[in-house]
């Protein structure tokens, strides 16, 4: 059976958040637990609901989705942002993920790829889909940051040889249950190495150990 997914709308248009909460809440294993309209109120509502996931509108009037991730990341017992854009992978978006957002969705994405979103997150993927992946990815590659390319290098030599098999799938945009069936594990083992190489790579989230890897080279 499911677990019921509990989700906080962050967006500072009204009609945004009534249609996401509308299309949300036609799965019965989610519940809208709250929705605010700035960024600044957006740990405070965390505080108050306890959501697992926060679909974080990125350009608001006082504090920006990218701000408030980062607050609600250094929260105790986070819970997952996804953040919502107009656009595709820009700028905005990268600052983001590199706050600790575990993705992004199109404001026009369909009800289905929303609530498939919301389930993803849950179950310890990235909402990103392998084009998304390679967008980003290319960024970091090209960025220039000798620092962070070493850095990268020095963190993955500590990996495993079955650690670096997670990480180059992890990289290639593939789920849990995807990398699980290449490697000829479990789900539950994908899960253990990447908790285990998050520690290892002292980042938060699947994005981050993508980025890191093709900042090493190894996605290459």
């Amino acid at each position: 059976m499911l677990d019921t997914c509990r989700v906080l709308l962050v967006d500072d248009d009204p009609l945004v958040r009534s249609g996401l909460r509308l299309l949300l809440t036609s799965d019965p294993h989610v519940e809208v637990v709250g929705e605010v309209a700035d960024g600044d109120e957006v740990v405070e509502a965390v505080q108050r609901h306890a959501p697992d996931v926060v679909l974080m509108d990125l350009r608001m009037a006082r504090t920006d989705g990218v701000e408030a991730t980062r607050a609600v990341r250094r929260l105790p017992r986070a819970p997952h942002v996804v953040v919502l854009t107009v656009w595709d992978v820009d700028d905005a978006v990268l600052r983001s993920l590199d706050a600790g957002a575990e993705g992004f969705l199109l404001k026009s994405s369909s009800p289905t790829e929303i609530i498939a979103a919301v389930r993803a997150v849950m179950a310890g993927d990235a909402v990103l889909s392998p084009r998304s992946t390679r967008q980003v990815l290319d960024h970091y590659r090209d960025d220039g940051d000798r620092r962070a390319v070493e850095e990268a290098q020095a963190a993955l030599a500590g990996l495993t040889d079955r650690e670096r098999d997670v990480v180059v799938a992890v990289g290639q945009g593939l789920s849990n249950a995807e990398v699980a069936s290449g490697l000829y594990v479990s789900v539950a083992t994908v899960k253990a190495h990447l908790a285990t190489i998050q520690t290892k790579l002292g980042v938060r989230n699947r994005v981050q150990v993508a980025v890191r890897a093709e900042r090493a080279g190894l996605l290459r």
